[in-house]
């Protein structure tokens, strides 16, 4: 044990303060707040942009093949051999699921009311994971191989303004020469919250899209592609980019949608801007903290130096002593912060319009390296922060110290 460990948990131990212990007091409860508000905001801002990712990659998936000439078109173009471009990309490292589709744009028509749509067309290899947690009523459409299905799955926002339920049938206009009418019977309703596709997309049968285009059954408008890590969208989606051929091309879920990653990413600045304010006041306060322990601890800072101790070992000893103090603070806001965090998961007590931020409760999403790299970042910082001050000891006259009071 170091001479400088020594006499720190010494007076750690005794606990005699005079006038230091409220700005010992108000330090340990800023390290506390800092450390709470830090991994709040850090763990609601990935929430945000974990559910709003989760959501619109389940309607987009990751990447997206088509043909080139497709565009930003609600009408695909014809992709042909599709079970050979499957086979072409599938052996790609990080792939995990690859589905068939297509898009064509229509007119939903009740007796009093008409909505323009987007009808997507999927087939039996369509991933059901994400449309399951977000219907709210009825089932998933059944899509069978070479056998139309008329089921179709709307959102609870177009249900709505057409006054429509489960079991109703109705009427979609499909824009081409000659126009094209598709009834349709409504199997199930779903809510995601993301206006964007809850207003305009309704989820179908492809073989429906097959016919009205006069496709072949193996035809389809594109493929989608749903990865394991979403680090690695870039450099998966290079791979599938030259696989494929000339006059196909690739679209991210970020290519898709800029504006809305945008925003997403435009919370992490908000989140550094925070960090960074806590970090600043939670260092001033223990400064000011450390400051006070020296000046409280001038006796014996002279009376160490008059023994020959070195400047660096008496420095020590009161950097230990801010570092403990540190450490219960840290305690403390990681208990607060990661209680209010598992209340909030399981219950759901903070409530949002759903309109604006496309869910219904704030939501959470911190991870353990998360939590241990701002613990040891915020420790390792205001660490370094101590070692300035502490140089004050240095400048402390033995003799005017041992007589100050």
């Amino acid at each position: 044990m170091s001479f400088s460990f020594f006499i720190a948990r010494r007076l750690i131990g005794k606990n005699e303060y005079r006038f230091s212990r409220p700005v010992i007091r108000i330090a340990i409860v800023a390290i506390s707040l800092s450390i709470t508000i830090m991994l709040l905001s850090l763990a609601i801002v990935k929430g945000f942009q974990k559910e709003i990712t989760d959501k619109v990659i389940g309607f987009n998936s990751h990447i997206q093949v088509s043909n080139f000439l497709n565009g930003n078109s609600y009408e695909s173009t014809i992709l042909k051999q599709r079970d050979s471009l499957k086979l072409l990309i599938s052996d790609i490292k990080g792939i995990k699921h690859i589905q068939s589709y297509a898009t064509k744009a229509g007119i939903i028509k009740t007796d009093n009311e008409i909505q323009g749509v987007v009808l997507k067309g999927l087939t039996t290899d369509f991933d059901t994971t994400f449309i399951k947690k977000i219907l709210i009523k009825g089932k998933i459409p059944k899509f069978r191989k070479l056998k139309k299905s008329n089921e179709i799955l709307i959102s609870q926002t177009i249900a709505k303004k057409l006054n429509l339920n489960i079991g109703d049938v109705f009427q979609m206009y499909f824009i081409q020469k000659p126009v094209r009418v598709r009834l349709f019977e409504i199997s199930g309703i779903y809510d995601s919250g993301v206006s964007e596709f809850d207003e305009i997309l309704v989820i179908g049968d492809i073989i429906q899209i097959q016919k009205l285009n006069k496709w072949g059954s193996n035809d389809i408008g594109g493929l989608e592609i749903l990865i394991n890590d979403l680090d690695q969208l870039e450099s998966i989606n290079k791979k599938v980019y030259h696989k494929i051929g000339f006059d196909l091309n690739t679209r991210t879920v970020i290519d898709n949608n800029p504006q809305l990653f945008d925003w997403l990413e435009l919370q992490n600045m908000n989140v550094k801007v925070i960090l960074i304010l806590m970090l600043i006041v939670g260092a001033i306060n223990m400064i000011v903290a450390l400051f006070i322990l020296i000046i409280e601890r001038s006796q014996l800072i002279g009376l160490l130096k008059a023994l020959g101790s070195k400047n660096w070992e008496i420095r020590k000893i009161f950097i230990y002593q801010a570092l403990y103090l540190i450490l219960i603070g840290m305690f403390w806001g990681n208990l607060v912060s990661l209680t209010l965090c598992w209340i909030q998961k399981q219950f759901n007590i903070i409530e949002l319009d759903r309109s604006t931020y496309y869910m219904s409760y704030v939501p959470i999403d911190i991870s353990l390296i998360n939590i241990l790299s701002l613990n040891l970042g915020t420790f390792i910082l205001c660490w370094l922060i101590l070692i300035i001050p502490s140089y004050l000891i240095s400048k402390l006259n033995p003799i005017k110290a041992i007589r100050f009071e």
